[in-house]
């Protein structure tokens, strides 16, 4: 019985370390809060989160339609953010910090980008195609 919770205490650290390793950038930094707290830019937010083999079209897709300013606004269509959302409000499905936490815009964006799409590689595709996604 002893043997059997220290076993359980050892993996549920394992997982505590993980789930932290996530959270906290190169430089210590916490990825994901408000403020300015963090001194995570939004790409190595991104790398955080976005899987690394679809990491460089979540990219170029955020590099083209914000230049990777969470504050960017379209002054004509009022679209928000890294992946300039329309409307913008509805990334408040990822986070009530949407509108200033790169880290719940990128979690909207790849959301959306799986579940239109199938993948940020696919949206990519049809970007590169139509000149917007």
């Amino acid at each position: 019985m002893f043997r059997s919770l220290a076993t359980r205490v050892v993996a549920r650290k394992k997982t505590l370390a993980a789930s932290a390793a996530v959270l906290l950038g190169a430089s210590g930094a916490v990825l994901g809060t408000t403020g300015s707290a963090s001194a995570a830019s939004p790409q190595e937010i991104a790398k955080q989160i976005v899987p690394a083999s679809q990491y460089a079209s979540f990219s170029k897709i955020v590099s083209h339609e914000s230049g990777w300013n969470h504050k960017a606004t379209n002054s004509s269509s009022g679209a928000y953010g890294l992946v300039q959302a329309l409307p913008g409000s509805k990334m408040a499905s990822a986070g009530a910090d949407w509108k200033t936490n790169p880290a719940t815009q990128i979690k909207w964006g790849l959301k959306y980008m799986n579940e239109r799409y199938g993948s940020p590689n696919a949206a990519w595709a049809f970007w590169q195609a139509n000149g917007w996604y």
